[in-house]
């Protein structure tokens, strides 16, 4: 791709997210979501596979679909009540389409269809900011307007998305549509807590950002799109492949890695507002995303050549590992010791 054309679509996708993320009124808001969706496509198709077009066309249909019915909950509520302002969102039919929007957008159960299938057709790099930069305006609209939306309909939510994001992927052999329901997991987790404390819900998003950056980082380095390709790396790169264990095992949320952080305060907050059978619930389901992070994690350190995989071999190149993959994955993870200061500043 021209770089030109590069730094256009990069810098209309900051630009959409920070429109989003200062506005008040629900138009401008909508504005935002819509230049996001319109900088991601080119990023999506960029390889002109069969793939890659079907990725972004199914792509394109979802948030539109999502984006009208975002524009539809805000005129019904500005009908019944008069006010466009975000916060603002009294009406209840509204706030139950704007949920049903926003989790459109966001890929929770029942509307994760569009995730895997748009994920294992794009790049990983486009894929990285389809899981991560492209969930933060939803979140965002979510955390806003978290006094209004139903309680009930959020938990449901979050139980099928935790559940279903770790029962698909036990299968999986891409390591991009694993990581897509990885990702549809843990928006169960953040979706679960949003009533009860919408800053967790943020703090969540920040650090499953963090280590899904360096995960997909990890993956992009050593150019690893399956678990075959995945099983050949450790003879290539033993020091990065260890670090994508420790990495792995952080997204599966194990202490005394950073991903436990999480993890650990929502089962707390869950306790405080007696619902203890909801974070039994959610302790029990985060078990099966805890298989196919070991089953990646097994197939990149613990097999070991000779095996049989119908892979050719990739040319031996001594690349250099990236800095910022470095760094993401030592914060990946050892801020667990430093939770107080986190928390106290989140």
């Amino acid at each position: 791709m021209n770089p030109q054309a590069k730094l256009i679509f990069i810098t209309s996708l900051l630009l959409g997210t920070t429109i989003t993320l200062s506005s008040n009124h629900w138009i401008t808001a909508w504005t935002g979501l819509e230049i996001n969706t319109l900088a991601i496509l080119p990023l999506i198709s960029k390889s002109h596979h069969p793939r890659a077009i079907e990725a972004a066309t199914k792509y394109f249909l979802v948030q539109a679909t999502a984006s009208t019915l975002v524009l539809f909950a805000s005129m019904t509520n500005a009908w019944a009540t008069g006010q466009w302002d975000i916060t603002q969102l009294t009406h209840p039919a509204s706030c139950m389409i704007l949920t049903s929007a926003l989790a459109m957008k966001l890929g929770l159960v029942p509307f994760h269809f569009w995730f895997p299938e748009v994920l294992q057709g794009s790049p990983l790099i486009t894929g990285l900011l389809l899981s991560t930069a492209m969930k933060f305006p939803p979140i965002t609209l979510l955390f806003m307007t978290s006094p209004s939306l139903n309680p009930i309909l959020l938990t449901t939510m979050a139980i099928l998305s935790a559940a279903l994001g770790g029962w698909m992927g036990l299968n999986q052999t891409q390591t991009r549509k694993i990581m897509a329901f990885s990702s549809i997991s843990h928006l169960g987790w953040m979706a679960m807590i949003l009533v009860y404390d919408p800053k967790l819900t943020l703090l969540n998003f920040y650090l499953y950002t963090l280590i899904t950056a360096a995960v997909f980082l990890t993956l992009n380095t050593i150019k690893a799109l399956n678990l075959s390709t995945l099983m050949t790396t450790w003879t290539k790169t033993p020091s990065l492949s260890a670090t994508l264990l420790l990495t792995l095992l952080s997204l599966a949320g194990l202490p005394p890695l950073t991903g436990f952080l999480p993890k650990w305060m929502i089962i707390q907050e869950l306790t405080k507002q007696d619902l203890t059978p909801t974070a039994t619930i959610m302790a029990l389901l985060s078990l099966l995303s805890l298989f196919f992070y070991l089953r990646l994690a097994y197939c990149a350190t613990i097999t070991l050549p000779p095996h049989t995989t119908n892979h050719m071999k990739l040319w031996h190149t001594h690349k250099p590992t990236n800095a910022s993959v470095a760094l993401l994955v030592t914060m990946s993870t050892l801020l667990l010791p430093i939770s107080p200061m986190i928390r106290t500043i989140v």
